[in-house]
């Protein structure tokens, strides 16, 4: 079979792959305040941006000041990234994480079904249990369910391991808002390094986003 020919070019865009790369963080830095993001958080908040497509996103971004350094530094000793969704752990760039860190999704252990049932909550919120030892000092990131974070910070507060780091982006109508404001309280007051996007914004594409970017500094 012949290989495919590129159709006639009717429109005018750029179509080269680097280039719009480049232009594209560039429009991202003129167009977005990046006044109170953390100094060593701005790429992140960059590449959230850039994923989303949402420059006013940074009105409700919050960022602990010690996420980078921590999630960074976690990551940089091998520990694992454990996700609520497999669309989340799908959108981490295996070649950015400094140690080929494990990413971890387990909403598909035959376990969850009835652990669900059994709590009265959802497979994600129960698939969050199955983390047990492998939370410690793991950087942990939710960006579908609430149920999700509202389990793991219960968890937390029953005295569950504790990660390195927790990127808190649940999206959704019901929920993700209260979940999000729950982290923040959480973390201020535990002193555990945070990340999320207040309101009802969030997703996988949000959250793997923040994952890359911590991830590896380069742009």
């Amino acid at each position: 079979m012949p290989p495919p020919a590129r159709p006639p070019r009717r429109y005018d865009y750029i179509d080269d792959g680097p280039a719009i790369y480049v232009d594209s963080f560039a429009t991202i830095r003129a167009e977005t305040d990046l006044s109170r993001v953390p100094a060593d958080a701005e790429k992140v908040a960059v590449r959230m941006v850039h994923g989303t497509g949402q420059t006013d996103l940074v009105d409700e971004l919050v960022i602990h000041p010690g996420l980078v350094t921590a999630a960074r530094g976690a990551l940089e000793a091998g520990a694992p990234i454990l996700a609520d969704a497999n669309m989340v752990a799908s959108g981490v760039t295996r070649a950015r994480l400094p140690r080929d860190n494990e990413v971890l999704c387990l909403i598909g252990d035959p376990l969850v079904p009835e652990l669900a049932r059994s709590f009265g909550t959802t497979r994600s919120a129960a698939a969050v249990s199955l983390w047990g030892d492998r939370l410690a000092g793991a950087v942990v990131a939710i960006g579908n369910a609430p149920t999700a974070l509202f389990h793991l910070l219960e968890l937390l507060h029953d005295g569950a391991p504790r990660p390195a780091a927790v990127i808190g982006c649940p999206v959704g109508f019901i929920g993700a808002a209260e979940s999000k404001q729950a982290l923040a309280a959480f973390g201020d007051a535990h002193a555990l390094p945070y990340l999320t996007v207040h309101g009802r914004r969030g997703g996988s594409a949000m959250t793997a986003s923040a994952l890359n970017a911590i991830a590896q500094d380069a742009e």
